[in-house]
């Protein structure tokens, strides 16, 4: 995908807790970009989030959207140009479709109590592109937890927003969910060049998704760029401080990342295996 310009600019950013700060984390995000924040746990992913949210006040730095300062944005403005879907959907009564109406709130006048035809209308289609319209008139709190997690994304498109930012969208999903939601996903950034920004834990599926990689430790950025440049298998021992093996997916050219279990490692020692330190421990040949 072409990049045109961009859309997200995070600059020299400082702040978060007492207890807990992000330390000047800069990146930018074309328009366009698929982007996964990824670090241990503990690394600043959710406060980043949350910083570029307001939920959290910086101390330093700026942030733009689309040329524009963060801070000097209404409310409603930001929520018409930025969408959040998280983790944990709501437990509600509430029809499917209501709570997908709840995407247009942005942009209700004063006095409109009640959706337009073509509020309804938006809803509809994201329903059907998300896959949940045959549980249009069914309480969510009815709903699989995949299920829930498509009708959030449908909510959040029809907010029709700039950028859409998902906090660990399949952290509680089996894989098959997870490969419905992430596909579903960059379909939506590939065809209607919707910008992303997700926190995820899983490597191989940022590799597999993302086009652009941010790597925290401890409120501070390691490195940034495409999968090949950031999971390498000397970043990744470091940061997460795990032995571990990379090699490329037959299929795709993305990074795979292997584990390699403690007990391997022992083993191998007890062998009296020699290694270099610029060479993985495990190696796989050429095929």
């Amino acid at each position: 995908m072409e990049k045109l310009t961009n859309l997200l600019q995070v600059e020299h950013l400082h702040g978060g807790y007492k207890t807990f700060r992000m330390e000047d984390v800069s990146f930018n995000l074309a328009k366009g970009d698929f982007a996964g924040i990824i670090g241990p746990n503990g690394s600043g992913k959710s406060t980043l989030m949350k910083l570029l949210l307001g939920d959290l006040k910086r101390t330093q730095g700026k942030m733009f959207l689309d040329g524009t300062e963060l801070n000097t944005m209404s409310v409603g403005e930001k929520a018409r140009k930025i969408a959040v879907v998280t983790q944990r959907i709501e437990d509600t009564s509430m029809s499917v479709l209501e709570y997908v109406l709840l995407g247009r709130l942005p942009y209700r006048q004063m006095f409109q109590f009640f959706e337009k035809k073509q509020d309804v209308a938006k809803a509809q289609r994201y329903m059907e592109l998300t896959g949940i319209s045959k549980y249009s008139d069914y309480p969510l709190s009815s709903l699989s937890g995949g299920e829930r997690q498509l009708a959030a994304m449908a909510r959040a498109l029809t907010q029709e927003p700039d950028l859409l930012l998902l906090d660990e969208p399949t952290s509680q999903l089996d894989i098959s969910h997870q490969v419905q939601i992430l596909d579903l996903v960059r379909m939506l950034n590939c065809e209607l060049g919707l910008t992303v920004l997700m926190i995820i834990h899983d490597l191989n599926l940022a590799s597999t998704y993302c086009n652009h990689l941010i790597l925290l430790r401890d409120g501070r950025l390691v490195t940034q760029g495409i999968p090949a440049d950031v999971l390498q298998y000397q970043i990744i021992e470091e940061v997460y401080n795990t032995v571990v093996v990379t090699r490329s997916n037959p299929i795709t050219g993305r990074p795979t990342v292997f584990l390699v279990p403690r007990d391997e490692i022992e083993k191998l020692a007890r062998e009296r295996r020699t290694y270099s330190d610029n060479e993985p421990i495990f190696k796989f040949e050429d095929e």
